[in-house]
């Protein structure tokens, strides 16, 4: 994660005790890093992705087709494919072609990147 610091300048003066934030150090996440971020989080911040990354974590082989979450969800095949290809891109879920259908299994290092995301920084 690629941090840039940025001093305030204190313009009116150091004795101004109006003066906002006149010793404030910024330390700023790079602005397409910060896109990407909200990128991963908008993948996972819908009701029905959370409800899938569940279903499939706790499967019993840790994997899921389609069918079986169309099933347990009660929402029609494009819907849930809508969804597990936006999680997929995001890197939350891996996909693997069998014949003709598609088993996704849960991506560790994308959740982990989220928790990343999630947990404060030591600086």
């Amino acid at each position: 994660m690629a941090i840039t610091a940025y001093e305030a300048t204190d313009t009116a003066g150091s004795d101004d005790a109006s003066a906002c934030g006149s010793h404030l150090a910024c330390l700023l996440i790079d602005r397409d890093e910060a896109e990407r971020m909200a990128a991963t989080l908008k993948a996972i911040a819908d009701p029905t992705r959370l409800q899938i990354l569940r279903l499939i974590e706790r499967s019993p082989a840790g994997e899921a087709c389609v069918c079986d979450l169309t099933d347990c969800l009660g929402l029609r095949q494009p819907t849930v494919s809508h969804h597990l290809k936006i999680m997929t891109d995001a890197g939350l879920l891996a996909r693997e072609r069998r014949g003709t259908w598609a088993w996704f299994s849960v991506n560790h290092e994308g959740l982990r990147r989220i928790r990343d995301i999630l947990e404060p920084a030591t600086v």
